[in-house]
């Protein structure tokens, strides 16, 4: 039978300004560790620390742009794209634009802190 998932649990993100994580599925709101579902809403200038996490992680822009550091440079995914940064590979994500960045991380396998490896 479906199940469903009336709300998200809100979760401490890491960064600064601050940023809102609604987690729809996952290890906090349902318990699911096979991945993670999550709304971001980031503010202009909001970035985060580097991190080499141990999950695949697929981004969809619904908002604004997000920056994606990477080893060998970066790139900006606006809105209507996505990227997939690979497990085992350094990332930096940051919202240095005027709106900002409205997103949907997909993690597999779930996003977990101690399998983030940040900076």
């Amino acid at each position: 039978m479906p199940r469903l998932i009336e709300t998200p649990s809100r979760v401490t993100a890491a960064g600064e300004p601050p940023k809102t994580i609604d987690e729809y599925v996952g290890r906090v709101n349902t318990g699911d560790a096979r991945l993670s579902v999550a709304h971001m809403r980031s503010p202009s200038g909001w970035s985060e620390p580097g991190q080499r996490p141990e999950f695949d992680e697929f981004t969809l822009v619904l908002r604004g742009a997000l920056r994606v550091e990477h080893e060998e440079g970066e790139l900006t995914v606006a809105a209507g794209q996505a990227v997939h940064t690979a497990a085992g590979e350094w990332v930096r994500y940051s919202s240095p634009g005027a709106e900002g960045a409205e997103y949907v991380a997909v993690c597999l396998p779930a996003f977990a802190l101690d399998t983030a490896h940040r900076d």
